[in-house]
């Protein structure tokens, strides 16, 4: 459901959540390293989401990346919305061009409210909220720790 740069996004942005402020900024490398996520790819994602005032960046000896207080009211949609659009969500799970309620696909009524949930889990919950939870329930932050948690209710 979602992409590998919607997934990144969102596990760097928690990582700068709970290890980055104002005064603390982060380097891309130190991120990349601690997520174990390519840097390269994480840097043009960090690109986008300056430009969407997701995250902030400072440039400099003493710049990188981090949230601000407005940052971190932002949602999780927000982060998906910037990286590949909320469209990708609301397509057909199965791929199919003409799927709705009207002309539903074989799985379209047991996914649209799996869809619905986590679609207002990531509305309603800022990102300081997420990366609370996480950290609450002592989980790691690297894309195999994500990715199920996501995925989990298809099964």
């Amino acid at each position: 459901m979602l992409s590998n740069a919607s997934k990144y996004a969102i596990l760097s942005t928690l990582y700068l959540a709970e290890h980055s402020n104002e005064g603390r900024k982060i380097s891309v490398k130190e991120i990349a390293e601690n997520i174990d996520v390519p840097s390269p790819f994480l840097a043009k994602l960090f690109q986008q989401l300056v430009r969407g005032k997701i995250i902030s960046s400072t440039k400099g000896p003493h710049g990188g990346f981090y949230l601000s207080e407005k940052n971190k009211n932002k949602n999780v949609l927000d982060i998906i919305d910037n990286i590949d659009g909320v469209n990708k969500l609301n397509g057909c799970f199965l791929g199919l061009n003409e799927c709705d309620s009207a002309n539903p696909c074989p799985v379209h009524f047991i996914v649209v409210p799996f869809k619905n949930n986590i679609l207002a889990k990531f509305r309603d919950k800022t990102i300081m909220e997420f990366a609370q939870e996480i950290s609450d329930k002592g989980q790691l932050l690297t894309p195999n720790d994500i990715g199920p948690s996501l995925e989990e209710p298809c099964k």
